[in-house]
């Protein structure tokens, strides 16, 4: 059964049939893992930092926009204290990224296997899928460029220019969760210009739909430009991070990786068969875009997963292109190319089952150093935390009810306010911290002036008082180095200069 796509106003072309019980399989299987994952451990620290913006409304913050801190108080006020429900926006959003990825394969005229291959492809990646299990800004980031990478493949086929000012609205909200969709769009305009079709540039509804971007983004900038614009700052800092994950060195390589055994093949053959092969002529401009994308990032040392959003429809051309080409193979070729693809799959297939959470907890290892738990800050980042709010709760009931009368708590970092906000705020005292977006939460009041300090360095505290004792102290088996592992609790007294002098160079990005 087929159904017809219109091209243009004069071209009409005949689109594949759906691969529905096929793709449905897959979208379904997804579906399954993420509920999975989504419903293991414990809050990620973002998630209880986006939780604390949320509970703190603003136009802006330090290094994100409002969107998720939003999302993430309305999916608490539904269910309070859910990480189930709190992550569901992010596992409905990457289930219907595997299922856009087999539509763009349908678009580039793939039948029902290539279709079929792109949604595994998408699938199969730990990245692309696991990322799904968590509700984080590049979760979501990720989803909302494959749906307008969709709009956009939609319109060439169409020429609907309605589908320019959806994704215009689609855009405004993905630059309120994260500031790297400009790029996308940079890149995209400019490879239209070169490759075609021009035709893209010209549109009153694109430019329409960017002054619409604009418009809705003009809260967030005027926040950015009253507090000298953190959420720049912070490309600095991922810069400086990334020298030290291995810099531009492994860029291309970590980037290339992330898609898995099978989803890597898939995404060279897709560049290849967007940039070279004539049928995809019209869709050269995404393929190109990406490698733009990709070069940009690296030269400004964004992180490798920034391009990942437009991985989705290079995957669909790549499945296309591999199942023409291999369907032209002599016989013997075929069964080795088929044989291989099949082996890539089950490789793939076997990577994201072992790295869903379904080990308990007291089998997990711990991590062996700082770097490996950076590696795996999902994982790690999910433990700890209440071993922390247990240890700074009781650091602070051992005080005497005149010390705990003028204490306040102040943390290294913004993951360990955010856990204390998010299960002692009421038992605790204020929570302060000058790490990331918890600074601009607020500086501590110049008439407390006791503090109990939950890590930094004994120098920088005595810098600040004439009396730093340890109270506590925090290192839990599984944690985040830092934040729940070799941190100690201070009390500090005797401070030498007020709060408000102080609090702007304590904070840091």
């Amino acid at each position: 059964m087929t159904d017809v796509v219109e091209r243009s106003s004069d071209e009409v072309a005949v689109a594949p049939a759906r691969a529905t019980v096929a793709v449905g399989a897959v979208a379904v299987v997804s579906a399954a893992i993420l509920w999975f994952c989504a419903s293991r451990y414990g809050y990620f620290g973002d998630e209880m930092y986006f939780l604390a913006a949320g509970r703190r409304p603003g136009w802006g913050y330090a290094d994100q926009g409002p969107v998720l801190p939003l999302v993430a108080r309305a999916m608490d006020t539904v269910a309070p204290g859910s990480f189930l429900v709190l992550r569901l926006p992010a596992v409905v959003l990457t289930v219907v990224s595997v299922v856009l990825c087999a539509e763009m394969a349908r678009a580039f005229g793939g039948g029902r296997t290539a279709q079929m291959l792109a949604a595994i492809g998408y699938a199969s990646s730990p990245f692309l899928l696991l990322q799904g299990g968590l509700l984080t800004t590049n979760a979501v980031d990720t989803a909302l460029w494959v749906i307008i990478t969709w709009l956009l493949v939609r319109w060439v086929q169409t020429r609907r220019d309605g589908l320019l000012l959806i994704a215009a609205l689609v855009t405004a909200v993905d630059f309120q969760v994260k500031w790297l969709i400009p790029f996308f769009w940079v890149a995209i305009v400019v490879s239209a210009l070169v490759f075609g079709p021009r035709d893209l540039v010209r549109r009153p509804p694109l430019w329409a739909g960017g002054l619409i971007v604009v418009i809705s983004a003009v809260p967030e900038l005027l926040w950015q430009a009253g507090h000298s614009w953190p959420e720049l700052a912070m490309g600095g800092e991922i810069a400086g991070e990334e020298a030290v994950l291995g810099g531009k060195l492994l860029f291309l390589p970590g980037a290339v990786v992330l898609c898995g055994f099978l989803g890597t093949p898939l995404l060279l053959c897709g560049i290849w068969a967007l940039l070279r092969r004539g049928e995809f002529r019209q869709y050269r401009f995404l393929g190109a875009a990406l490698v733009l994308l990709l070069l940009v990032f690296l030269v400004t040392g964004g992180r490798v997963y920034y391009a990942a959003g437009m991985y989705a429809v290079v995957i669909a051309a790549g499945a296309v292109g591999a199942v023409t080409v291999v369907g032209g193979m002599p016989v013997p070729w075929r069964r080795v190319v088929i044989v291989v693809g099949v082996a890539l799959g089950i490789s793939s297939v076997v990577v994201v089952a072992d790295g869903t959470p379904w080990r308990p907890e007291d089998r997990i290892p711990p991590p062996p150093n700082a770097a490996a738990a950076a590696v795996q800050i999902g994982l790690y980042g999910q433990f700890g935390w209440s071993e922390l709010v247990d240890s700074v709760s009781y650091a602070y009931d051992a005080l005497s009810p005149a010390e705990r009368a003028r204490t306040v708590i102040i943390t290294d970092t913004y993951w360990q306010a955010s856990a204390l906000d998010q299960f002692a705020r009421y038992s605790l005292p204020p929570i302060y911290s000058p790490s990331r977006g918890f600074g601009y939460f607020g500086t501590p009041p110049d008439t407390e002036s006791a503090v109990l300090a939950v890590g930094s360095t004994e120098p920088a505290l005595r810098s600040q008082f004439d009396h730093v004792e340890p109270v506590g102290k925090v290192d839990t088996r599984l944690g985040y180095p830092g934040n729940t592992q070799d941190v100690t609790i201070w009390k500090c007294t005797g401070q030498r200069k007020p709060w408000s002098r102080v609090w702007p160079q304590w904070m840091h990005l």
